[in-house]
């Protein structure tokens, strides 16, 4: 096994329950660790052998572009994208960060954590 971690992607979303910011929006910042076997591209040196970070970024900037009143929904969103769309991810763990968040106080940032692993029945399927 091993990890691919991608940090800091940076996005400008319309997150949150107020209505204000639905409509000025803010900053945001996700972290991404996915867990796959990384052996095969390490021998190959072939991409189509490992989980491409271009695809997981993708997913994150497209799913974060989608208004959500939570953050919590936003990263169930993405780990559901990331599993079912890219085979030979295993387990993924998401945080993702409201910078500057209306809350009323001098805080730089409020994070989820969130991680899901792929049922390995539903691996072995797919694996087939």
């Amino acid at each position: 096994m091993g990890t691919i971690k991608l940090t800091n992607i940076r996005t400008y979303s319309y997150h949150g329950c107020l209505e204000e910011e639905a409509k000025i929006g803010s900053d945001y910042r996700v972290d991404l660790l996915i867990k796959t076997n990384l052996k095969p591209s390490a021998h190959t040196d072939e991409l189509t052998d490992t989980v491409d970070y271009v695809d997981l970024n993708r997913i994150v900037i497209e799913e974060m572009a989608i208004r959500a009143k939570l953050l919590e929904h936003v990263a169930q969103r993405i780990i559901n994208r990331i599993l079912s769309e890219l085979i030979m991810v295993t387990k993924v763990k998401i945080e993702v960060t409201k910078l500057n968040p209306p809350i009323g106080g001098d805080v730089e940032g409020v994070t989820i954590c969130m991680k899901k692993k792929k049922n390995s029945f539903f691996r072995l399927i797919k694996e087939k």
